[in-house]
């Protein structure tokens, strides 16, 4: 059931016969039969929608109706084909029947006479023929003329029946119903498929001998009533839904699976005395994402103006959850009081202090009392929430008594009192108070005896809307005020364990009505809707043999309901109103409001931005000033951070204005005159270099001009700005760069000076110089730009090398001599000759030339020795390959500074950047280990192994295709400072021992760095010191290698490590008492677990005694002891003998067994049967916490 499209109603449809555009009826329906002459219309001018969009609908029940009702008995037929639907109040009611003739001759579309219902226009919407499909259409739409507008929001919600009948034998019927929402967009609705058009019109319908279209002639009854829409959403499909319009409040956005936490935040927001105290944290100077209390406060503040879902992401990030924790449902009990504590924390010391727990927090006695005597034992602790046990029980009030039930201490299980020895005593708990706000979290997820593993309860429950605690409190509990409660909230869960969804239904106001907050949706709900179809149990008034409803989560059909509540919100009624008190605007810290104007007119302005992007045009624009504290190829990097000296600024300037008017904007920032600006056009040269090429001759010029004449349209538009220094009268002096018929145009060039000393390379400045001119003659100029000369006069040249340049001067100047190259691009950098021209050198605007002071071989290997570079070209290689590394330890530590980063080149070796690490750190280098970093998490990838032959550059981006290359970052490190250097590391191997305290149920892991080609007695000292066992016990240790979670062998103190296979695991053990001292016909025999299959092996392996003549009822006696499994747990578990190969059948054991007469293979093994309760969690990530 899809709406036609809009086109439809638009149409005029001409009634009168054409002959041009008759069909053969055997064309457009097959070769069904029909009877002859049949000629029928089709407007050919009519524009049909063809409806690809159309739900095509099969009906659940082709009406081959029973004969007992006439379709012209129309009330007794809508008793029937309209049942009123439960818990919604009909408004209106209309019947109508069509009476068609000539069916034959009806064009493709036609309509019925309007009628009205609810004051409104309707009719029936007919496809003869068919909406692209063999079967008649028929449609119920609103009948306003095309000139007509409905109010504005208007919308109905109606059921309605259409029937096709036969006019001369009413008992031959066909009927479908639906409802619908009808709003201007979606105006109409019903059914693509109606009634199959062969069968329409065969002579045959149900065996009555007659067809539905007799004699060219058919009848079409539309039945309607129109409800009242109780919550404003009535049958909504939710498209362009507003929440914050239709409900003045708005949802949360899921970032995956955190519907649970949206849930949860949205009734804590709307418990407002809560959301007032977070906004009294003092959170003025925390604005970074790892302050949680900041976040909330914002998060709240959104919710409280924003017009759209809000987002989580900040809250969660300053929770500390990776996307692991985001993609996994999370118990909310545990994230309620985890959250709680983190908030009471930040409360401390301010005027919000104990807000939280007075609002929240009850009591209750934990109590034993003795019966025969004066004798009483108690508690009282404070508790956030109560949870109740839902499994057993029928309503709140049997969970509540369920919760308070004594238990009786007699027999075997008396009391010891002190004073008055073993008592019968009765045990339970009281409240002693309640809070004015109560959270109660019902166990829907429990664990299931039978099926071993832990199943959600959906039987039925019930709460009240009004609930009285008093019964449950003790007979001192202070009474004075009621204890009634109002139901403020219902969390609830819809699916089962392994999916679902969680929403909410809360009340916003004391006398208000529930909404359901459904992550982004907020929508009004009825009562019923809020508490009745949250209680769990069996889906009433299920029809037409309907075998259950299909989860949408699932996907499962269950006659149970999948939805159910798993925690309750009750505000204590003579409390309400300081609970649900308004929260005005001077309750809000003035700094979120800021903050938040703040980004929103930043965003604001982005967004103006774009729309206005055609307008203008950015250029990147790079003075004198940025290229001298540039250090770097070329004259600047384009892609520098704007905050950097050396990066260019960028301007947002009009495509419509001039050169002229740009140059004045430079000038103005600079507070120079405008007729000292030039500004460059910069240009991309083959060898990827970005140079100055000629200066922009016209004012005038536009900007959009400018840019399409001297840059390309895909490329960024690029200026160099030059400032005239020499002034004439006042003006600027601007050397002639145009070439002139017999005069040598000057070329602009710039200057980089390579500090030797302090290891830089930096602009020097910008210098003309003729073509005709000697590159030695831009000595003098440099010696005196450098200061290195007293005036240019005392310096003459002479060439000492084809790169060197060697002044003399006056005996009491001491001036260096200096070298000069040329940048031709990033990896060429080449030496340039003094005695050859300009022209010869093929220098041309724009180029770099850059120069250094010569160094002696002493002061040479000086620099060398300290790790500098003592010629230009090698620090130009080093620029190549530089790389910042960040390093961070590998041990988190809050010590500062142990997060830094280093310029590193990607050529160093493993010992040249740990060098530079130890350097940094002052610590030994050589016991510095590095761990390269998985770029998906930042957890650290396996320890680098110390390979001179590798570069820092093949550490970080090994090649394609290795396994090291997968997801690794590859400008970070984790480091580790070791007690011992890598060269003795390299001599031990790390070995993990399970250590085994309790039996077999608990195990902890041991990290063991052992020599390489040591023994078994080299691990016995850090388990010794990892127990704390003494010299005695440490003679008992026992050590097993373990394959397949099954012990291979025994290890003797003489086992070689090396013999150990990296994939087994080890454990280390006291050897048990019994074994120590064993009886006569004793004999050991090793155990495992297993799920079922003893091909699927888990758990820790295990030694176990087999005693001659001993009943297995009393041997599970010494395997419980021996495996620390008791209880219920071990009650749970089956034991079999099986081989160790596997191959065959297992043999279950009675408790009448003798285990000594069935074991009798040597590879015999004991398997203990019981679910593998780690893959129940298997991809579980820890604990829920928040940072």
């Amino acid at each position: 059931m899809d709406p036609v499209s809009r086109d439809l109603d638009r149409e005029t449809l001409d009634p009168r016969p054409q002959k041009d555009s008759t069909a053969d009826l055997q064309t457009q329906m097959g070769d069904m039969q029909i009877a002859a002459g049949g000629d029928m219309l089709m407007d050919d001018d009519d524009p049909v929608d063809e409806k690809s969009d159309v739900a095509e609908i099969t009906p659940d029940s082709s009406t081959d109706e029973a004969q007992d009702l006439h379709a012209n008995d129309y009330e007794a037929m809508k008793a029937r084909v309209l049942a009123p639907l439960p818990d919604l109040e009909p408004q209106f009611e209309s019947v109508n029947t069509w009476e068609i003739e000539n069916y034959r001759s009806l064009t493709r579309k036609e309509r019925s006479p309007k009628f009205k219902c609810g004051g409104r226009p309707w009719r029936i919407l007919l496809f003869p023929f068919g909406n692209n499909v063999d079967y008649a259409s028929l449609y119920l739409e609103q009948a306003l003329d095309e000139d007509d507008k409905p109010p504005e929001n208007w919308y109905a919600c109606v059921q309605f029946t259409l029937c096709m009948w036969n006019k001369n034998d009413p008992t031959i019927y066909m009927c479908h119903t639906a409802h619908h929402r009808f709003t201007a967009e979606e105006s109409d609705w019903g059914f693509t498929r109606f009634v199959e058009l062969r069968k329409a019109f065969a002579q045959q319908w149900g065996g009555t001998g007659r067809s539905m279209v007799e004699n060219d002639a058919v009848n079409v009854t539309a039945y309607i009533r129109i409800y009242k829409d109780p919550t404003g959403v009535l049958w909504h499909n939710f498209l362009n839904y507003n929440s914050k319009k239709e409900t003045g409040m708005v949802g949360l956005r899921n970032q995956g699976a955190t519907c649970y936490l949206n849930s949860l935040l949205q009734s804590l927001y709307f418990t407002n005395a809560f959301r007032k105290a977070i906004y009294q944290i003092p959170t003025e100077n925390d604005t970074e994402r790892k302050n949680s209390a900041w976040a909330l406060q914002r998060l709240f503040y959104l919710l409280q103006t924003s017009e759209e879902a809000v987002s989580t992401q900040e809250l969660t990030a300053s929770f500390g959850w990776e996307t692991r924790h985001i993609f996994e449902q999370q118990d909310v009990q545990e994230l309620s009081r985890i959250l709680m504590e983190r908030m009471e924390e930040r409360m401390k010391g301010t005027e919000a202090e104990n807000a939280l727990a007075k609002m929240l927090v009850g009591k209750m006695k934990t109590y034993i009392s003795c019966i025969n005597v004066d004798y009483e034992s108690s508690r009282i602790e404070d508790f956030w929430d109560i949870q109740l046990n839902v499994s057993g029980n029928k309503n709140l009030d049997d969970s509540f008594r369920d919760y308070i039930q004594v238990e009786t201490m007699d027999g075997e299980n008396k009391y010891f009192a002190e004073g008055h020895g073993l008592q019968d005593a009765k045990k339970g708990v009281v409240f002693e108070s309640f809070p004015q706000v109560l959270h109660l979290q019902l166990k829907r997820f429990e664990y299931d005896i039978n099926r071993d593993a832990m199943m959600k309860v959906n039987d039925r429950y019930e709460f009240p809307e009004i609930f009285d605690a008093t019964p449950y409190l003790s007979d001192a509990a202070d009474k004075s005020e009621p204890y009634l409660y109002q139901l403020h909230g219902v969390l609830v869960h819809s699916g089962d364990l392994t999916a679902g969804h969680y929403y909410a239904f809360l009340k916003p106001t004391a006398d208000g009505h529930f909404y359901r907050f459904d992550d982004d949706k907020v929508t009004r709900a009825t009562l019923k809707e809020a508490l009745e179809e949250n209680f769990g149990g069996d889906y009433a008034n299920m029809q037409n043999g309907q075998t259950g409803v299909r989860n949408p989560y699932t996907r499962t059909v269950s006659t149970k309901r999948s939805m159910s509540a798993y925690m309750l919100v009750y505000i204590r009624k003579s409390r309400i109103k300081d609970i649900l008190l308004d929260v005005a605007d001077s309750d809000t810290p003035t700094h979120l409001a800021k903050q938040l104007n703040e980004e929103r007119a930043a965003l604001e302005k982005k967004r103006k931005d774009r729309e206005e992007q055609h307008l203008y045009l950015p250029i990147s624009v790079i003075t004198e000033a940025a290229f001298k504290a540039f250090q770097g190829f070329d004259l600047t990097n384009w892609e520098s951070d704007p905050s950097v000296p050396s990066a260019p600024k960028i301007y947002r300037v009009l495509r419509a204005s001039t050169v002229g008017d740009f140059t004045k904007t430079i000038a103005e920032s600079l507070q120079l005159p405008a007729e000292q600006i030039r500004l460059w056009v910069m240009v991309n040269r083959q060898n990827k270099t970005i140079r100055p090429d000629q200066p922009l001759p016209d004012l005038n010029m536009s900007i959009s001009e400018a840019h399409s004449r001297y840059s390309s349209r895909d490329k960024p538009f690029r200026l160099w700005v030059e400032t005239a220094t020499a002034l004439d009268d006042g003006k600027p002096m601007w050397p002639n760069v145009n070439p002139t018929p017999g005069i040598s145009p000057p070329v602009l060039l710039f200057l980089k000076y390579f500090n030797v000393e302090e290891q830089t390379l930096q602009g020097a400045g910008s210098i003309y110089m003729k073509k005709s001119s000697k590159v030695g003659e831009i000595i003098p100029y440099l010696q005196q730009l450098m200061g290195w000369s007293p005036n240019k006069d005392s310096v003459s040249l002479s060439s000492t090398s084809s790169s060197g340049l060697s002044p003399t001067s006056n005996p009491t100047t001491s001036i260096p001599s200096i070298q000069l190259f040329e940048e031709i691009k990033h990896s060429m950098i080449e030496p340039m000759k003094a005695k050859s021209t300009l022209q010869q050198a093929e220098i041309q605007d724009g180029d770099i030339i850059c120069f250094q002071k010569s160094l002696s071989e002493k002061e040479s290997s000086v620099i060398a020795s300290t790790g500098g570079y003592t010629d230009a070209r090698e620090f130009y290689d080093y620029l190549l390959n530089r790389i910042v590394v960040r390093f961070s330890p590998k041990t988190a530590t809050d010590q500062e500074g142990s997060v830094f980063s280093l310029p590193l080149s990607k050529k160093m070796s493993y010992d040249q950047f740990s060098a530079k690490v130890g350097e940094h750190l002052g610590v030994d280098p050589t016991h510095l280990r590095f761990s390269t970093v998985l770029s998906t998490t930042g957890q650290a990838k396996q320890p680098v192994r110390r390979n001179q032959a590798l570069s820092l550059s093949q550490i970080l981006t090994p090649a394609l295709g290795t396994y090291a290359n997968s997801n690794q970052r590859g400008d970070a490190f984790f480091y580790e400072v070791l007690e011992m250097s890598i060269s003795e590391l390299e001599t031990k191997r790390n070995i993990r021992v399970h250590w085994l305290p309790e039996g077999v149920i608990k195990e902890e892991p041991v990290d063991i760095l052992a020599p390489k080609n040591g023994v078994v007695q080299d691990l016995v000292a850090p388990i010794q010191k990892k127990a704390n066992l003494s010299e005695e016990a440490v003679t008992k240790l026992r050590f097993c290698e373990t394959h397949g979670c099954k012990i291979s062998k025994e290890l003797t103190a003489h086992t070689i490590l090396a013999s150990i296979s990296e994939y087994s695991k080890l454990f280390a053990e006291l050897v048990p008492e019994e074994e120590e001292h064993p009886g006569d016909g004793d004999q050991a025999i090793y155990a495992f677990h297993f799920d079922k299959d003893v091909s699927k092996a888990h758990g820790v392996p295990f030694k176990f005694i087999v005693k001659p003549g001993e009943l297995f009822k009393d041997t599970k006696d010494r395997l419980s002891k021996r495996t620390g499994i008791k209880g219920k747990q071990f009650e749970k578990l089956k034991f079999v003998v099986a081989q160790r190969s596997g191959y065959s059948r297992p043999a279950y054991l009675n408790d009448d067994d003798d285990l000594s007469t069935i074991v009798t293979r040597s590879d015999d093994q004991l398997g203990l049967d019981h679910v593998n309760r780690s893959k129940l969690f298997a991809g579980k990530s820890d604990s829920i916490f928040i940072r």
